[in-house]
């Protein structure tokens, strides 16, 4: 396993997901069943992405068809 000094990062940050400039991300904690999450993470990593791009999509995706269900704009 890496260790601090192989793997570099800023000072008082943890390594993860970067801030994109101009877009306001926030932490949001869900309960999830541990096969989903099992199923999540393994999706996540097969596609190359963070288990928290795959969520963002899954949801705004959800959200689109709930406007248009809900003829909301």
């Amino acid at each position: 396993m890496e260790n601090d000094q192989e793997r570099p990062h800023r000072k008082g940050r943890k390594p993860g997901r970067k801030a994109l400039e101009g877009i306001d991300l926030r932490k949001f904690l869900a309960t999830l069943e541990a096969e989903t999450i099992k199923g999540l993470k393994h999706a996540a990593i097969q596609e190359g992405k963070s288990a928290s791009e795959i969520l963002e999509e899954a949801a705004a995706q959800w959200l689109e068809r709930w406007k248009a269900k809900a003829g909301k704009t």
